[in-house]
């Protein structure tokens, strides 16, 4: 079995489709629009953003709104992917459950929380 694609529900798919891609590089999918974008990696990794009528965002770390799922990125330095992250509409949470020189979590612009990995 191979994981080929991860689709996030979220109120606007064309941005956070903009989000994950200058974050990550990959490049977007042909046929993305307002209701399903999705971005593509080399190796085939599909990310899809889907259109959620009344999407109410992950409130993490509490469990109103539960997290669902996140992802985790290895990065070669903390700080200055954090930076990137966060100029590029990121949130951080004051809740950190890691040793923040090993790992942070932050959110995507719809609240999604992900995590940066020392690599």
């Amino acid at each position: 079995m191979k994981l080929t694609a991860v689709t996030f529900d979220c109120p606007d798919p064309l941005a956070l489709a903009a989000f994950y891609r200058r974050a990550t590089g990959f490049e977007p999918h042909p046929a993305s629009d307002a209701d399903f974008a999705g971005l593509t990696r080399g190796d085939g990794l599909f990310i899809g953003f889907q259109r959620v009528e009344d999407y109410r965002p992950p409130q993490w770390p509490g469990q109103t709104v539960p997290q669902q799922m996140h992802l985790c990125f290895d990065v070669d330095d903390l700080d200055a992917a954090e930076a990137e992250l966060l100029e590029l509409g990121a949130g951080s949470p004051d809740h950190q459950p890691h040793d923040a020189t090993r790992a942070r979590v932050l959110t995507d612009p719809a609240g999604h929380p992900f995590c940066i990995c020392q690599g």
